[in-house]
């Protein structure tokens, strides 16, 4: 009875979170080791469907680097980086959109359908969902060309609508299109962060295999304004792969969205804890009206 007791309490606990996020649209971008790990997978999976029964839209954007990377060496293509993002000729574009469409989408809603979500897949090529044009990065103060990277130009928010509206669940593989039919390989968290800015989503939510951004120190950051997160990228407190991560945060929130968490995907029901508990786990970047 004691043990029957505690679990009701825990739901009481979670009660002003639910009537607080009651049809707010959260946007989380899926990768890292929740990917890979069974357990792990299992668990993301159960929590956003349990996000859409309690009255939230979840809206999924996927990652697949680790799939992408394979798929290239198992054709003898060496990954090459460049400020975090990933180099893309024709071939690579070619296996990037083979593997995040094909493979990466399908299994990520076959299992959410498994768990009795209604999830339905769907890329920044569908209905020219995510428009695009080219992507170039700076390094040593030249411009160079990352080939077939997308930069984002404009979300089709109405697709979304559309589908959260009607309880699905969108699962989004992150390859655009430009006018000329052109695919773009786009990284995941700008993805991520394009879409909720487009929805004007109560929350973005990235999983990664980090507790969160740390300090000159290497002590998790718990709060932050985007002041603190500009300082902490200029004197490269931020650095590599965490650089376009937290610029596509700063970008949502500019755009309209409440609060970015950065949380580590590998602590079991990771969303769940985020989302209804007073503390929450990871990093949290505000706005403004937060």
């Amino acid at each position: 009875m004691e043990e029957l007791i505690k679990k009701a309490g825990i739901l009481i606990d979670a009660l002003p979170y639910i009537q607080k996020f009651a049809g707010k649209t959260v946007v989380i971008k899926y990768g890292g080791n929740a990917m890979i790990n069974e357990t792990l997978k299992n668990q993301v999976m159960e929590d956003i469907t349990l996000l859409k029964f309690i009255g939230l839209n979840p809206i999924v954007v996927h990652g697949g680097g680790p799939d992408i990377s394979k798929a290239l060496s198992e054709r003898g293509v060496q990954s090459r980086f460049i400020n975090g993002l990933r180099v893309t000729d024709k071939q690579t574009v070619e296996v990037a959109q083979q593997v995040l469409i094909g493979k990466t989408n399908k299994e990520i809603v076959s299992l959410l359908n498994l768990k009795g979500g209604r999830a339905i897949g769907i890329s920044g090529i569908d209905g020219s969902f995510i428009e695009c044009s080219k992507q170039k990065t700076i390094v040593d103060g030249k411009e160079v060309d990352l080939g077939y990277v997308g930069k984002i130009e404009y979300v089709k928010r109405c697709i979304l609508d559309l589908l959260c509206n009607d309880q699905w669940i969108p699962v989004i593989a992150p390859i655009g299109t430009d006018a000329e039919g052109n695919s773009y390989n786009v990284n995941a968290d700008t993805v991520a962060a394009a879409v909720a800015a487009a929805v004007k989503a109560e929350k973005l939510i990235l999983l990664t295999d980090v507790e969160g951004i740390k300090d000159a120190d290497g002590k998790i950051v718990y709060e932050a304004g985007i002041e603190q997160i500009n300082e902490m990228i200029d004197d490269g407190t931020i650095n590599g792969g965490m650089i376009p991560k937290v610029k596509g945060c700063i970008e949502a929130i500019h755009n309209g969205v409440t609060g970015v968490h950065i949380i580590d995907g590998r602590i079991p029901h990771c969303l769940l804890l985020e989302i209804f508990t007073k503390t929450g786990i990871g990093t949290l970047i505000k706005s403004d009206k937060y």
